[in-house]
This record gives C-alpha cells, sequence and structure tokens, in this order.
C-alpha cells in the first residue's frame, strides 16, 4: 500500500503537536509491516533541556516515534480510526537498545513489523534507522482498550 500524508495520519493517531511523532508513512502493509518518517527539527520541545548544548533526541522519544508508527500499522490492519470510545496504550517494552545518538537535521525511519495480534494485543518488532544505520530497536506491545 502506498504511504500516507500528516493529514491521513491525524485520521489513524489521536495525537498531536507537541506530540505527533510520525510526518509521513513511505509504505504500509496492513498486518505486516509500516515505514514512516520523523523528520528532528531543533524546534522539538525536548531540546530545550536535552541537552542545549548538544541537542540529542531522547531514547523515549524514539520509542514513542515507534510505538506510534506501529499504532497507525495496528489501525490499518482493523480498519480502525481515532474515536472517542477508545484508547491505544503503550503497554510494554523488551529487549530496547540505543545504539547511536539521534541530532537535529536526522531523518529518523520507523520500522515496524507486526508479530502478533490477540484479543487486542499487539506486539511488534521495532527499529528506528538514520541512513539506514540502526540506531534503536525494540519489541513493542500495544492493547486497544475502551475508554
Amino acid at each position: 500500500m502506498t504511504g500516507m500524508d500528516v493529514g491521513e495520519i491525524m485520521q489513524y493517531l489521536p495525537h498531536r503537536y507537541p506530540f505527533l511523532m510520525v510526518d509521513r508513512v513511505i509504505s504500509i502493509e496492513p498486518g505486516k509491516s509500516i515505514v514512516a518518517i520523523k523528520n528532528v527539527t531543533i524546534n522539538e520541545p525536548f531540546f530545550v533541556g536535552h541537552f542545549p548544548q548538544q541537542p540529542i533526541m531522547p531514547g523515549v522519544m524514539i520509542l514513542e516515534a515507534l510505538a506510534q508508527a506501529s499504532a497507525i500499522l495496528s489501525f490499518k490492519t482493523d480498519n480502525f480510526k481515532v474515536n472517542d470510545d477508545s484508547v491505544y496504550y503503550f503497554v510494554g517494552i523488551d529487549n530496547a537498545r540505543f545504539k547511536k545518538p539521534v541530532v537535529v537535521g536526522d531523518q529518523l525511519f520507523l520500522h515496524a513489523t507486526l508479530t502478533r495480534h490477540i484479543k487486542g494485543f499487539w506486539k511488534f518488532t521495532a527499529q528506528a534507522k538514520v541512513s539506514d544505520e540502526v540506531v534503536a530497536e525494540a519489541e513493542l506491545i500495544c492493547a486497544v482498550r475502551a475508554k
């Protein structure tokens, strides 16, 4: 399937600025995988304090970007859009590794592959890359629940 622009992304994710971490979806195959982009700019609010002399994207924000890309894959797989009746929770992280700092000007490629979907729980293997080099990776677990 072809990509998605930010307008379509916001139909699937409830996140908004400054917490929307996916700028574009390059490719998505519902039920299988997604590749998305997060452009890392100096305008990110976390750079004010992390770290002023050497801005580095916090690892938890990289994981959040991967989780948001994974959520898009889940929603496209189930043909589900944002609504007021349910919420998508990030419920687990396993085997998280950070291999290289992500800095201003980097384009973060978010790769996620669905490995399991059982009773509202979704498990993914995910990698964040800059210039084809893995900068972070983890197994992510998410759940959709009624509010």
